[in-house]
């Protein structure tokens, strides 16, 4: 009897602890998608690989890693889906401060700032991200989409950006960079390379932008000297949407409908691209005094030099002008803007044949504004570039495959 006695309590005592452990449980909330990933990316040490499983995933602030050799890694493009439609905190949506860094087959959508910005980084892979903002262009749009700045070693491959209010697809004070097999749509600009040295961009689709691939080089940022860029065997068409830029940004300045723009870049091959129905211009080669915005910068050079444009389709285009000089020219002319658009500023005691030489293109225009004197003679006569220049060199990266 007293065996019997003493057992009980204490198999009641041990249900009831069970029972008030399992209500503690079923209290605590599960952890959220949101908190799992930014927990991920905190604790995240080299040689991990984070995965983002199928589904649209809204999040309400910015993710950030800072690891090096971390890849993150969804179920496809159209299928892994960061949404930060319901934004309430951060600047961007990813933020990547990491070396040898991949982001691969999965979506960014409706950001606040921008969409990936990838920032003083080595070794960068970003293939088949799609960046978007889905009400289309508007001015309150992120500025950018896929956005590395101050790194080395860039392989950009089958992306997409769609939306952006500056560029889809930018490259800014960055060296060793591959664009390639890539899509930029209704952006402001859809591919940029700004200020930048040692840049291949090829196998891509601008369409429906303002100006679809742009080659910068501006003052008064701490990398300047932009240089040695290919631009080939692209598509560059009917990048017509009026330009929804910020008031203030520079690329506000860009005329809707510039199919290709080079301003105050040095060493450029263009060629093998194809060029459809851009209503301003095909191609503009300008300097940066074309901005009229003064700058104060005693290492910068506002010219454009060495520019080699050979062997590209041109198809229509010049018929609709966003800019005052080039619609004061076809009033003149009662002719579509010619396909090669020169603004005619130069050096001091340089050649016209070492800014811009121009051979074997299919059905070529062009145009010399004249604008150092006012636009107020322009001319269209090729012969003084009719030239060719040295080839530049293929970029490859060691760790592309291609």
């Amino acid at each position: 009897m007293q065996v019997c006695f003493c057992r009980v309590p204490t198999i009641m005592v041990f249900i009831i602890s069970i029972t008030s452990c399992e209500q503690k449980q079923a209290d605590i909330p599960p952890i959220s998608f949101e908190e799992n990933l930014q927990q991920q990316l905190i604790e995240a040490e080299s040689g991990d690989v984070i995965e983002i499983p199928a589904g649209v995933h809204s999040l309400t602030r910015s993710l950030s890693l800072n690891v090096s050799g971390v890849t993150i890694k969804g179920a496809g493009i159209n299928s892994s889906i960061l949404s930060f439609k319901n934004q309430q905190q951060g600047a961007e949506g990813l933020l990547v401060s990491a070396d040898n860094f991949t982001i691969q087959d999965l979506a960014i959508e409706d950001t606040t700032g921008d969409a990936l910005k990838v920032n003083e980084s080595n070794n960068v892979v970003i293939r088949n991200v799609r960046t978007e903002w889905t009400n289309g262009p508007a001015t309150t749009n992120g500025a950018y989409g896929i956005y590395p700045v101050q790194s080395t070693n860039i392989l950009i491959d089958g992306a997409v950006a769609i939306g952006a209010s500056d560029a889809g697809i930018y490259v800014g004070q960055s060296s060793q960079i591959i664009v390639r097999n890539s899509h930029a749509e209704s952006n402001v600009a859809g591919i940029e390379i700004e200020n930048s040295t040692y840049a291949d961009v090829y196998n891509n689709v601008a369409v429906n932008n303002t100006g679809g691939i742009l080659v910068f080089d501006l003052p008064n940022l701490p990398v300047q000297g932009g240089a040695n860029t290919r631009v080939f065997n692209n598509e560059i068409s009917t990048n017509n949407t009026g330009n929804f830029a910020p008031a203030g940004n520079i690329v506000g300045t860009v005329p809707s409908g510039t199919g290709l723009m080079v301003l105050a870049n040095d060493n450029i091959e263009i060629f093998g691209n194809t060029f459809n129905e851009n209503n301003s211009a095909n191609i503009l080669v300008v300097s940066y005094y074309i901005t009229e915005r003064p700058f104060d910068d005693p290492n910068y050079d506002p010219f454009p030099e060495y520019i080699h444009i050979h062997e590209n389709q041109f198809n229509g285009g010049g018929t609709s002008p966003d800019s005052e000089p080039l619609e004061a020219l076809q009033s003149a002319t009662g002719k579509p803007i010619p396909h090669v658009v020169w603004d005619g500023t130069i050096k001091q005691d340089s050649k016209f044949n070492q800014v811009l030489c121009m051979r074997n293109n299919n059905a070529l225009t062009y145009v010399n504004l004249d604008a150092s004197n006012g636009f107020s003679m322009p001319t269209f006569d090729t012969a003084s570039h009719d030239c060719t220049l040295p080839k530049l060199s293929q970029i490859s990266l060691s760790f592309d495959a291609e």
